[in-house]
């Protein structure tokens, strides 16, 4: 686990800038270190624990870029937040892919050079709960395999409860979104361990909005292009976060629950059937339930209304056949 006092790593050619960031995250109880290259920065990871790197993308030799994926692969305990004098949503969601944490552009707004800190070192300390909790997991499974479950399963459910706690909004999304999916696998047939999947996949598929700017999760506006794309990378983060502590399926379907069944999603590289199964079940019950509770932007609609614009999108937006189930469990009212 992470010390209180967690040390951070400035990269930046300009002296001016990393003295501006030392200035003011040092005021944090933070301990601060800098570096003027990508050299210098990895024999200072080699030689010292090191909780975030702070990376300017565009350095003289070897860029920040260039730099992220060799942090990333020898040192993946350490967060990263790039920062960019060139406010372009491609490059931010490029290192986003590559494994950064967040991204920051310059000029600097100090209190949100703050908050980026505090929620990439938030993940960072979630992923070291999380693997904790499995490595207890494997150590005790052959004795104590269901009860340890539980407990696991119960500590994510506090996880993602205190995560949606700072939104009003989405209180509880997390699990109505598991009950209505798991009713829907029900009524397709999954197997045992498909339901356990499965439900593991919905109460986590939000997780990689710990890494969401706040003030945009909370517009009441509707959001830009910009905006929209940067919400959008909570799934991928949030699969990158939970893929080294649970089996492939469950990171797959986090990856993939907000792709389109006709392969119209943003950025989407699969289609149809070739889109896990999980995350078209997910998918249904996420638009299910953001469409019946109340939003910033609007009030929730009815259940039938619901229902009727799921149909809409049946076979473009949606798998008909979880469609159907979902029709066939809306008439046993069983969500």
């Amino acid at each position: 686990m992470p010390s209180q006092r967690e040390t951070l790593l400035i990269v930046d050619d300009e002296v001016a800038i990393r003295q501006l960031l030392r200035r003011k995250l040092s005021g944090e109880v933070y301990q601060c270190e800098e570096a003027d290259t990508a050299v210098q920065a990895l024999n200072m990871l080699a030689n010292s624990p090191i909780a975030l790197v702070m990376l300017d993308i565009k350095m003289p030799g070897k860029s920040g870029i260039e730099l992220l994926p060799e942090i990333k692969s020898g040192y993946p305990d350490t967060a990263v937040i790039m920062a960019t004098a060139v406010n372009d949503i491609n490059v931010a969601v490029e290192c986003l892919k590559q494994g950064a944490d967040d991204y920051i552009c310059k000029p600097f707004n100090l209190d949100e050079v703050s908050l980026s800190v505090q929620r990439a070192l938030e993940k960072r300390r979630l992923q070291f709960e999380v693997r904790d909790y499995q490595q207890f997991l494997e150590e005790r499974v052959e004795e104590q395999t269901g009860e340890i479950k539980k407990l696991f399963l119960g500590a994510i459910e506090a996880l993602v409860s205190a995560l949606e706690a700072k939104d009003r909004y989405t209180g509880g999304h997390s699990r109505r979104v598991t009950e209505i999916a798991l009713a829907l696998g029900n009524e397709l047939g999954l197997s045992v361990k498909d339901m356990e999947d499965l439900r593991w996949g919905s109460l986590l598929h939000d997780i990689g909005k710990i890494g969401i700017h706040q003030v945009i999760q909370n517009k009441p506006d509707k959001l830009t292009s910009e905006e929209y794309e940067h919400i959008m990378t909570h799934a991928h983060v949030g699969a990158y976060i939970v893929k080294p502590m649970l089996n492939g399926k469950i990171s797959e379907m986090i990856e993939h629950h907000h792709d389109h069944y006709d392969g119209s999603g943003l950025h989407q590289v699969i289609a149809g059937n070739d889109i896990p199964l999980g995350a078209r079940i997910i998918a249904v019950a996420d638009a299910f339930d953001a469409m019946t509770s109340d939003r910033p932007y609007r009030s929730a609609m009815s259940i039938v209304e619901a229902i009727d614009e799921i149909k809409r999108c049946a076979g473009t937006q949606f798998d008909l056949a979880v469609v159907n189930a979902l029709l066939k469990t809306a008439e046993t009212a069983t969500i």
